[in-house]
């Protein structure tokens, strides 16, 4: 009876800690997303914004995604993170701003993003009925700009919006966004972890 016991707790146990198990393949990512994150938050900040697009466009394209996410935990969002990086239906992650859940769409891109790429990501905002950032590298040309002139499903972060998200500083956000702009909070590392 008491090594049934003690299987059945040693299940339980195992379940639980699988909840918050990291794969060993995020966790380099992670790691690479708190140093930058670190890095911009401090004296880089004040590097050329030539320099810090530069930085962020030789990023991992993963590791940039978990760079907008600790961003976005450091401002004291709460992040919901896939399970995989692939697959994942053209969402990469969701973060909780006033309440409610919006989808995140992360791109690196060295010149325009492209238009079928925004429309496509709106139409799965629209079909969740949710709300959604595509945040990205590049530069947003017309084309890109009219797919989503008309919706309220998304908005883009990109150019300085982008440096102010990774660096720190206050996010200036339309009012579809819920709030004028995305708070600063200041980020207490976890610990056992450098912040």
């Amino acid at each position: 009876m008491l090594l049934i016991l003690l299987a059945v707790a040693l299940v339980l146990l195992a379940l639980v800690l699988r909840r918050f198990h990291v794969p060993l393949r995020h966790r380099w990512r992670r790691r690479q997303a708190r140093v930058m994150a670190q890095q911009l938050r401090g004296r880089d900040r004040l590097q050329p914004p030539q320099l810090l697009y530069a930085r962020l466009r030789s990023m991992d394209p993963l590791a940039f995604e978990e760079l907008l996410l600790e961003s976005f935990e450091r401002r004291g969002f709460r992040v919901i993170r896939n399970h995989r990086y692939t697959g994942d239906g053209g969402i990469d992650r969701k973060v909780m701003i006033d309440g409610a859940f919006w989808l995140i769409q992360a791109k690196r891109y060295a010149t325009a993003i492209r238009p079928e790429h925004v429309s496509a990501f709106n139409a799965l905002c629209r079909a969740r009925s949710c709300r959604g950032l595509f945040i990205h590298t590049g530069r947003t040309g017309p084309q890109s700009r009219e797919s989503i002139d008309n919706s309220s499903h998304v908005e883009i972060i990109s150019g300085r919006r982008l440096l102010a998200l990774v660096t720190g500083g206050p996010i200036a956000v339309p009012e579809a966004l819920g709030r004028a702009t995305l708070p600063v909070k200041p980020h207490r590392a976890k610990p056992g972890r450098a912040g």
